[in-house]
């Protein structure tokens, strides 16, 4: 255990509630995933502004509908987003997910950090990720996207043709929108200013 944990571990137990019974103590030392419940939402209470809502399990349903979809509305797509989508798993039943975006830095990491802890630390402050279909349906809705405007999804990566883990990326470059795909390894590290769009926890 680092010392910086160990103060923070002190620092809870001087703070805890007065007057707590032995029968409250134990039933926290009994459960104690309900412990690490209380204490995750206690320590990382935010509110996130919902971007965008979309609707899943509607047409398009499948990989080839999404591409007629996309070249029907002048969207680009960019060949390693063409091969996971088609390895993509759609929605089947109708469902809405509230999209949230967090900049690296917001997350907590001013210097950057990899997928792995940017996942990690989105999903201690109550994010999940995205279903992979997001990627495009975000694509076809978000016509109005700001130029220059990049937005990583959040997403268990896809294993493109190459052997290369991939994430979906919507982004629009001057009048083109597109929809790329973007490395996805665990280990590959995002500089602060990335953005990462996230599902917020319903």
């Amino acid at each position: 255990m680092d010392k910086q944990t160990a103060k923070l571990i002190a620092r809870i137990a001087e703070n805890l509630p007065s007057g707590m019974s032995p029968e409250e103590m134990q039933k926290w030392i009994d459960n104690p995933k309900e412990l690490q419940e209380a204490l995750r939402k206690a320590l990382y209470s935010i509110e996130f502004k919902v971007f965008k809502t979309l609707k899943l399990g509607t047409d398009p349903r499948t990989a080839d509908q999404f591409r007629k979809a996309l070249k029907d509305g002048g969207f680009k797509i960019s060949d390693w987003a063409d091969d996971i989508l088609g390895k993509t798993s759609f929605t089947t039943e109708e469902t809405d997910v509230e999209l949230v975006i967090m900049s690296v830095r917001e997350l907590g990491f001013k210097s950057g950090a990899s997928r792995k802890d940017i996942y990690e630390r989105a999903q201690a402050l109550d994010l999940e990720l995205c279903p992979a279909e997001v990627g495009p349906r975000l694509r076809l809705q978000y016509k109005d996207q700001p130029n220059g405007e990049w937005l990583l999804i959040a997403m268990e990566p896809i294993t493109d043709s190459g052997g290369d883990l991939d994430v979906f990326d919507v982004g629009r470059d001057g009048r083109d929108l597109w929809l790329l795909g973007h490395d996805g390894h665990p280990d590959d590290v995002w500089d602060a200013v990335d953005r990462w769009v996230f599902c917020r926890h319903k």
